[in-house]
């Protein structure tokens, strides 16, 4: 089993949690679901063996693969809000199986062997879980689209690519705008490369399908968020309506880790804004023409578009990076967003003049500037599986079930795959790092301005 980092020695007094997550009703993909009834939240002094904190992806798959390794231990699992209205089932619904952009060197290409490991270890148990628990989650094996709008797109992101998969030995299929066109109805774009590993997905359906199929020795509880924490001789969580106490903890709440003391000025937070269309007609949906059920990342993360077409025929269309560091944004960006969104969309599908957004909502990204995750013994008493560096469906499940591995001192040879990865890097201090991070997402949306 790899060496986890040595834990820095200090004392771990009363932590009291100055910033709670949003609750924030917009998420475009729990709208369009049926109603899920919540379970209750948190009342009275409560003991387990575990506590899980965070029900995303990572915290969902933790306290599962807690449940499988100590069948009769008893694990408490928090959320602040509700299963798939956070971070987890907000994003584009993309399972990823592949680095969009692997450099040269043995180092380089050896991480992006351990990237494929992990990624795809995480989709097979999703996989699993979504044919055990009968999920619908509109999970597909659709793979994925990675295009360029311009020719400069092409070049220095697609072609790179395209000999770096040739280089890892997998399989992908190019596209020129005529052909892609074709499959996904719209001339917008220059080219693409398709990957058929990836899978497209319903992320509120599938986080709350997760919730909803936990074993019967985890205890989930809804809108209950951490109020203080304290991590010394053991683990005491105040929750507004009760308590909890437990030998150890999981934190699996991403940016927010460090409102619990840990990875203080290594982790940045940023805003991503989506918007979903109404359904399409039959006749809309004719003269968009294409295959069904497509997903697209743009070879610019930042400036450029990531688009699905769902299987109810709606459009996603994500695009608008924000720099989050107190997990908050003006309120009267979503609407700026929303009038971006269906000018992008219209750009694209000329001939759907009359299809409008229907819904639009924020996202919250934890990223690290190394791309290295939170990931292990953090403190005696506390483990961590945090920062998934915006691949969170895949990343958050396989850092859940590891950390839940290492936690109970099971081998497993993809701990060593997470390790590997390092640690967040250490950040400037405020207010420097703000006039950096800002300063470098304007350039990089200038650099993408052509991939809009």
């Amino acid at each position: 089993m790899a060496l986890q980092p040595t834990i820095k020695k200090r004392r771990y007094g009363m932590t009291k949690i100055s910033i709670l997550p949003e609750d924030n009703p917009t998420n475009g993909w729990s709208a369009i679901l049926p109603p899920r009834p919540i379970t209750a939240s948190l009342k009275g002094a409560q003991k387990a063996d575990w506590v899980v904190i965070g029900a995303g992806y990572a915290g969902l798959a933790a306290a599962r693969r807690l449940a499988e390794n100590r069948p009769k231990d008893k694990i408490i699992l928090l959320e602040a809000h509700e299963v798939g209205e956070g971070a987890s089932g907000r994003n584009s619904g993309f399972a990823i199986d592949l680095p969009h952009n692997v450099g040269s060197s043995l180092q380089e290409l050896e991480g992006a062997h351990r990237f494929i490991r992990l990624s795809r270890a995480a989709i097979n148990y999703l996989k699993d879980a979504v044919r055990d628990g009968d999920i619908k989650c509109d999970w597909s094996a659709r793979g994925k689209y990675h295009a360029a709008v311009a020719p400069s797109g092409y070049k220095k992101t697609l072609v790179p690519f395209a000999k770096e998969l040739d280089v890892l030995g997998e399989k992908y299929r190019w596209l020129d705008q005529d052909t892609l066109n074709a499959e996904i109805g719209t001339r917008h774009f220059h080219s693409a490369l398709y990957t058929a590993g990836g899978y497209l997905l319903n992320p509120a359906a599938l986080t709350r399908g997760l919730a909803d199929n936990l074993p019967e020795n985890v205890s989930l509880y809804e809108h209950t968020p951490v109020t203080a924490a304290n991590f010394s001789g053991g683990v005491e969580l105040s929750t507004p309506e009760g308590s909890v106490s437990a030998p150890t903890t999981i934190l699996t709440v991403n940016g927010f880790a460090t409102q619990f003391g840990f990875y203080k000025r290594a982790l940045l937070t940023f805003a991503s804004y989506a918007s979903l269309t109404r359904p399409l007609s039959a006749a809309e949906r004719k003269a968009m023409g294409g295959v069904d059920n497509w997903g697209l990342t743009p070879v610019n993360a930042i400036s450029g578009v990531t688009m699905r077409l769902t299987q109810d025929r709606r459009i996603l269309i994500r695009q608008r990076f924000r720099y989050a560091p107190s997990f908050r944004r003006p309120q009267a960006e979503a609407a700026q967003s929303r009038a971006d969104h269906q000018r992008l969309f219209i750009k694209r599908f000329p001939m759907l003049p009359d299809v409008t957004m229907e819904h639009t909502w924020i996202g919250y990204v934890c990223m690290s500037r190394n791309h290295a995750p939170g990931f292990g013994r953090i403190a005696p008493r506390v483990l961590s599986a945090v920062c998934q560096n915006a691949v969170g469906v895949t990343k958050g499940t396989i850092s859940g079930l590891l950390v839940a591995d290492l936690a109970c001192g099971i081998e497993n040879p993809l701990i060593k795959d997470m390790t590997s990865l390092g640690t967040p890097e250490r950040l400037p201090l405020r207010p420097f790092l703000d006039l950096g991070v800002r300063a470098n997402l304007a350039l990089e949306m200038w650099r993408g301005r052509k991939e809009k």
